[in-house]
């Protein structure tokens, strides 16, 4: 296996089509940054709580409805200070700031933070061909600003879900394509697939890619609610016994991509590569919203063969996993007939969700997922799932068994609803100096694994704030420390939450 990786990587490095991630930022419940997200992980917690009051009142949304129905909606994972933003930082006008929807505000902060991990100073990205694209489905914002009648001259690009991408490009002045995908749940993860075959044509040099899901408005509850697939437990019980229906979640995620033999080139820390993607749907099955396990396995092989992968190399799959007693056996299903069949003996292939730490976060619940497996391939460690049980025949696939820390995953894949499928290699798989850096960034929660020092112990990285280290916070991203470098300060709060329509406050932002 080991011999046959280091032949693989050495075509990867010397070929044009793998995609490094060289950046990753994100903003989850109780995780405020990728070093926050994955001590979340790692210590198998859950993020989710009760609804707080000033989103919704689950009795008030569905009256008529039974009590089951009602108790879906009583839990979730929810970010803090969602009305707070620096819109002076990027441009933006107080006036116009409130029209804007949260999550285009979020993205362009997360675009930012991703980055500034990834050692580049974003002014000199100005007139490049990088790329934007993000999924989101959510219109929250429209609805409370509709409803409020608060409609003004900057509601038209404020709340379109098409300008989430268009305004990071703006802002920045990027030429590269710029696009909102809406594919209902895979949407982040279509997005990456769409960033890497962009870069693969020479569409664009660079690519910023994710997903953003903000849940505030009672309406989008109620529609939750009535769909019927909420976990009354308020809990994702992935390929579970106990799986009754998922929890809502809301966030964010950026990844940074470019080609790896741009990235080795270029010296950049690299959490993973791209190995190869691909797209395709369901088509006819039981209903709409019922997957197809046949099609499951069919895109698994897809994006295995783009990738030049022996399924049976895989060690690890990401899963979809909402947690249904209707859509996990039959996920179970695809992964057991792409992954489980033709393995050598003692050598399952892992498996995991992070739905079941950070709940579903929809149209972004892809770029958690994929953020989640680049995390785990280059940090020491493992992820842990809370409080997950044996699974019932129908939820195991076959040859498949839960991760746990004692494990390695060389080669890594991620499903998404939607069928966008993608493989990820180690980085301990990469040359040593596309590992190394070159001192113009690296990823302050974890460090620079060095020559000799397995236990990847960190070497002097401070923030770009100036400060000690913090997990996830990044390195000074430019050879001359920090100049040239700009600070989001949060200070601007557009729209105070639950009235984020009204005037806009001044104050700090919390970060954690």
């Amino acid at each position: 296996m080991r011999e046959a990786l280091a032949t693989m990587t050495s075509d990867l490095v010397h070929g044009t089509d793998a995609i490094a991630i060289t950046g990753v930022s994100c903003r989850l419940p109780q995780a405020s940054d990728p070093g926050a997200f994955w001590e979340l992980l790692r210590a198998g917690r859950s993020a989710i709580t009760e609804v707080p009051p000033d989103r919704w009142d689950p009795d008030a949304v569905l009256p008529d409805e039974d009590e089951r129905h009602r108790d879906g909606l009583r839990h979730g994972g929810f970010l803090d200070r969602v009305d707070a933003f620096d819109a002076a930082f990027f441009g933006i006008s107080p006036r116009e700031a409130v029209a804007i929807d949260p999550q285009q505000r979020l993205f362009a902060e997360l675009a930012w933070e991703a980055l500034e991990d990834a050692g580049i100073v974003p002014e000199t990205l100005r007139s490049t061909a990088t790329g934007v694209m993000v999924g989101a489905i959510a219109a929250d914002y429209a609805a409370l600003a509709q409803r409020g009648g608060a409609i003004t001259q900057h509601s038209l690009p404020g709340l379109n879900r098409g300008v989430i991408a268009n305004r990071v490009s703006y802002a920045l002045g990027l030429r590269g394509p710029s696009l909102a995908v809406d594919t209902a749940q895979s949407s982040s993860l279509v997005a990456v697939h769409l960033a890497v075959e962009s870069l693969r044509k020479g569409e664009c040099t660079l690519a910023l890619a994710g997903g953003v899901a903000l849940n505030f408005a009672p309406e989008s509850a109620e529609v939750a609610g009535r769909f019927g697939g909420l976990s009354p437990d308020g809990r994702c019980f992935t390929f579970d016994a106990r799986a009754n229906g998922y929890v809502r979640g809301e966030g964010g995620g950026v990844v940074v991509l470019k080609p790896l033999v741009d990235a080795v080139r270029d010296g950049d820390t690299v959490y993973g590569v791209i190995l190869g993607s691909a797209l395709n749907n369901d088509g006819a099955t039981d209903g709409l919203t019922v997957p197809s396990a046949e099609a499951q396995a069919a895109v698994a092989r897809q994006a295995c063969d783009d990738a030049g992968v022996d399924p049976a190399q895989v060690r690890y799959v990401e899963l979809h996993g909402t947690g249904t007693p209707t859509g996990d056996p039959l996920e179970a299903a695809g992964v057991g007939a792409a992954y489980g069949s033709a393995r050598p003996a003692g050598s399952p292939v892992l498996v995991g969700s992070a739905k079941t730490n950070v709940g579903h976060l929809e149209g972004a619940a892809g770029i958690v997922g994929l953020i989640k497996t680049a995390l785990s391939i280059r940090a020491p460690g493992d992820p842990g799932e809370p409080e997950l049980r044996a699974a019932a025949p129908p939820h195991r696939p076959r040859g498949a068994e839960p991760a746990r820390p004692d494990r390695v995953r060389p080669v890594a894949g991620r499903a998404a609803a939607g069928r966008g499928e993608l493989l990820r290699r180690g980085r301990d798989e990469l040359p040593r100096r596309a590992r190394r850096g070159t001192g113009r960034g690296c990823a302050g929660g974890f460090g620079e694994r060095r020559a000799g020092d397995p236990a990847g112990a960190v070497a002097g990285v401070r923030t770009y704030r100036g400060g000690p280290a913090r997990p996830g916070r990044t390195a000074a991203g430019a050879a001359d420390g920090r100049r040239g470098r700009r600070r989001v300060r949060h200070r601007l709060v557009a729209g105070p939450y639950p009235h984020p329509l009204r005037a806009p406050r001044r104050g700090p932002r919390a970060r954690p």
